[in-house]
């Protein structure tokens, strides 16, 4: 099976991988443009380029996909399908209908559940208990397609949006093999989407990230671990950005204006009074500085009882 492969991010490296390791003949995988990176702005490989380069695979960069040199590029490839992981660019007419099997996504939720985006991150901010990984068959909607494949996996109360990212990228490269079997033997069967269930997970924003601290202490800490790695939740101390890394609710109930620091704990971190119930913040990140306990960050600045964060 002649395959085009087409993602970016990290999450879709496993599946590229699985599928150079799985006996399939990928001709061709596509990802987007290098992007200046660090200080030095220096133009970065995108993941999924640097593995496809590792494994000697030709690499092509559209900045805008309907160009006519890709589309040509693509039909000359003459793809029997066209997989799709966390692309990042929305695939035209011309290229959903170009390979015989179809374009297939490796979407990253359990749809018809959290459709868009940023599908990790809205599940873990909301205080989903479980989430998945999709196999689905593109047509020109936004993740609207026949399901084909899906598996899920539970979230615990300590993951961050990092841990579940990690293992939905692994089960999303078995899945996809899995489902190209199928395809391949004709078994595989389609299980169209309840639209009337579909929810929505859009881009993350510069507001989203805020932590608003009159929100009760459950849903903060979600917000937290929903931001960890990327791109982190944060306040503002002293006129400064503050990154929250790692947090824990509180049942204390407390009586103080939201966003008050009420206890310093020298081993803990240090409470913050929420809308409703307590938050203990036990790592941030101070702006221009490095991720550190929380506790040393209260002895280094200075923050006390009474202090004000937000």
């Amino acid at each position: 099976m002649r395959v085009v492969f087409m993602g970016t991010p990290g999450f879709a490296v496993p599946s590229l991988e699985a599928l150079a390791t799985g006996g399939y003949q990928v001709v061709a995988v596509v990802t987007q443009p290098d992007r200046p990176k660090g200080r030095g702005q220096i133009p970065g490989y995108t993941p999924v380029k640097e593995a496809a380069l590792a494994a000697g695979l030709e690499v092509l960069q559209p900045e805008k996909v309907r160009e006519p040199w890709f589309l040509a590029k693509l039909a000359e490839l003459e793809p029997d399908v066209i997989v799709v992981a966390a692309f990042g660019q929305i695939l035209p007419t011309e290229i959903l209908d170009l390979p015989p099997f179809g374009c297939i996504n490796v979407h990253a939720s359990l749809l018809p559940k959290y459709r868009g985006a940023a599908p990790l991150h809205w599940c873990v901010i909301n205080g989903e208990d479980k989430t998945g990984v999709t196999i689905m068959q593109m047509d020109r909607g936004l993740d609207t397609g026949d399901m084909l494949l899906h598996a899920e996996i539970e979230i615990g109360p300590e993951d961050t949006v990092g841990t579940v990212h990690d293992r939905l990228a692994g089960l999303g490269g078995t899945l996809l093999v899995e489902a190209l079997g199928e395809l391949a033997r004709g078994e595989l069967k389609r299980a169209p989407q309840d639209h009337s269930l579909a929810t929505y997970a859009p881009m993350l924003t510069r507001e989203a990230e805020l932590i608003d601290w009159k929100r009760d202490s459950q849903s903060l800490n979600n917000l937290i671990r929903g931001m960890n790695p990327w791109p982190g939740a944060y306040t503002i101390y002293k006129g400064k950005i503050v990154k929250v890394w790692l947090a824990r609710s509180e049942d204390n109930p407390g009586k103080a204006v939201p966003g008050t620091v009420i206890r310093v704990d020298k081993n803990a971190g240090f409470e913050v009074q929420t809308g409703q119930g307590v938050l203990l913040v036990r790592e941030v990140q101070p702006q221009g500085g490095k991720r550190m306990a929380a506790a040393a960050f209260a002895r280094g600045y200075a923050l006390a009882v009474g202090d004000l964060l937000g």
